[in-house]
């Protein structure tokens, strides 16, 4: 038994990978690809979208929204755990990066899952409240530029339907959150992020140190 969370190793998370880790060969293929790429670190960890496949399975979850795309290992992975008629509003500005996901999108043949906006996301997500969509989004998945993450939850709040779950990477931002050394942009605006989130009212939290920090919001 312990009072805090256990530190890992790396033989330690081998081992969590050795005993836990379900990875489908398609997944590890697009991981394998996008490790050559110069940004590889911005990459989601095995473990993490095993995760977030694990709680779309458990919510029972159809309608889901991404914010940040990379190479789409977080959405294929989402889109593999999602029933037949699911769907994912999946938001980027990167088309090289996106095309490089939607062969492997393709080739899981879950494609059609995946309704990919080229844009910035605070326009589609603008696009989606004045649409009537308030409401109507089951999980949603924010992994995009810091500096914005803020404005990217307070839509996300609103599309989301009461009961839904908002996750956020990054949240630890490799630490850099409590070294005061770090005033950058970014540090910052994830530090104000994580105190407005803890103050919200309006939802339920869990900060878990997962990977580089994922936080858990339930719209109430």
């Amino acid at each position: 038994m312990s009072r805090k969370t256990l530190n890992l190793t790396e033989s330690l998370y081998d081992y969590v990978l050795s005993v836990s880790s379900r990875e489908p060969q398609i997944l590890q293929q697009l991981r394998e690809k996008t490790a050559s790429l110069e940004r590889a670190e911005m990459q989601i960890s095995p473990e993490q979208g095993q995760f977030m496949a694990w709680l779309i399975q458990l919510m029972g979850a159809a309608k889901t929204l991404e914010i940040g795309v990379f190479t789409g290992y977080s959405a294929l992975s989402v889109a593999l755990a999602l029933p037949e008629d699911g769907k994912i509003i999946a938001c980027d500005v990167n088309e090289e990066w996106t095309a490089i996901g939607q062969k492997y999108w393709e080739k899981a043949g879950i494609a059609d899952k995946i309704d990919l906006h080229l844009a910035p996301a605070l326009t589609t997500l603008d696009h989606l409240i004045a649409s009537g969509e308030s409401g109507s989004f089951d999980f949603a998945f924010i992994d995009a530029d810091k500096t914005n993450y803020l404005h990217y939850y307070e839509r996300t709040l609103q599309l989301i339907r009461p009961g839904g779950v908002i996750m956020v990477d990054n949240v630890l931002w490799g630490g850099s959150v409590i070294n005061p050394d770090k005033q950058d942009d970014d540090t910052i605006a994830i530090r104000q992020f994580n105190e407005h989130l803890h103050q919200d009212d309006r939802i339920t939290l869990s900060l878990l140190p997962i990977a580089d920090g994922l936080t858990l919001a339930i719209r109430r």
